[in-house]
């Protein structure tokens, strides 16, 4: 989605559950409201939980698409 400025970004393809919502969390919490992280992942659990536990922590998914193989990127709206 080009319209969503990405202000930051983490890669978390190398971690497995529950780190991924960890890390990603720990960085949302850095960033100020309306301001949008991309988040890079494996499908599989981490593609599952980190889109889930960022809206049930009151964030915003504002897209996820395949990059390549089964690596994700996922645009997080922090609210």
């Amino acid at each position: 989605m080009e319209n969503n400025k990405v202000n930051a970004q983490i890669d978390i393809t190398k971690e497995i559950c529950p780190m991924t919502f960890v890390k990603t969390k720990l960085k949302l919490e850095t960033m100020s409201s309306g301001q949008v992280l991309e988040v890079t992942l494996r499908e599989g659990e981490p593609l599952i939980n980190v889109p889930r536990s960022v809206e049930q922590e009151g964030h915003k998914v504002l897209d996820i698409h395949r990059e390549e193989g089964d690596v994700f990127k996922i645009l997080i709206e922090r609210c």
